[in-house]
């Protein structure tokens, strides 16, 4: 018996997942912990929530030392996952769209058109709406079409007008733009003066959209991330770094 006493625990282990929470940085992690046949601790992050692998015999105290070892990483990483699954579109009646901070909400009309409406009733937007016609009976593929129409005219308006704005305070030409739907960059410009801003910037508040902007036509200037660069960049947007950390906080 005592021979074979090994194998209760792993056939136990291996086949039961544990659901724990554990609070780091004063945030409630909830966490899938899994024993297996590995030497070291590992941890995977994604829409799924925090799944943490460990070796057979670990103590949960130890496994709870990591995690805290690695908070900062692990809250960072289930906020950006968070705001990722936050920013999936959805193409149906009610659905809420972010322009320019603000929300607005898809309605769709007894005459079958799309209105996109200000959903905040304080919004500075309140008396302002884009109806977009269309036949009735709508799918999720028109209000799609719909919808990202709406948001390459608004796209290419603001875009445009915050570029002059700023290409005059840098002394630059106007460059082109076109809209990006890059999965990782906000914006970029390469070396024949073209500026690519991702679409869904729009959906940011101006100051970022700012930021952005100034970043990008400072490279028409500096080519790289140098001191001159920033300097560059400072010059007219001496919130830069607030900007930058900021975007990057909300993804």
């Amino acid at each position: 018996m005592k021979r074979n006493s090994p194998r209760s625990p792993r056939t136990s282990n291996l086949a039961a997942n544990e659901l724990r929470h554990i609070s780091l940085n004063g945030t409630d992690v909830a966490y899938t912990l899994m024993r297996c046949r590995r030497k070291t601790i590992g941890m995977r992050i994604s829409s799924d929530g925090l799944t943490v692998r460990i070796p057979l015999r670990e103590s949960l105290r130890w496994v709870e030392s990591v995690l805290k070892k690695k908070a900062d990483w692990i809250v960072q990483k289930l906020d950006e996952w968070k705001n990722r699954e936050s920013a999936k579109l959805m193409w149906h009646e009610g659905a809420i769209f972010s322009l320019l901070g603000e929300p607005w909400q898809v309605t769709v009309t007894a005459a079958g058109a799309v209105q996109m409406v200000p959903a905040n009733l304080n919004s500075e937007f309140e008396d302002k709406q884009l109806t977009l016609p269309l036949p009735s009976a709508l799918t999720a593929q028109q209000i799609e079409s719909a919808v990202m129409e709406w948001y390459r005219h608004r796209a290419m308006t603001c875009f445009s007008e915050r570029i002059a704005l700023y290409a005059n305070k840098l002394g630059v030409e106007l460059p082109q733009i076109r809209l990006s739907r890059a999965r990782t960059l906000w914006g970029s410009c390469n070396s024949r003066g073209i500026v690519h801003l991702n679409w869904r910037l729009i959906q940011k508040p101006l100051d970022l959209v700012d930021y952005v902007v100034v970043h990008e036509l400072s490279h028409l200037i500096e080519m790289n991330h140098s001191k001159a660069f920033w300097r560059t960049v400072g010059s007219v947007y001496p919130e830069y770094a607030a900007a930058r950390k900021k975007l990057r906080g909300v993804g």
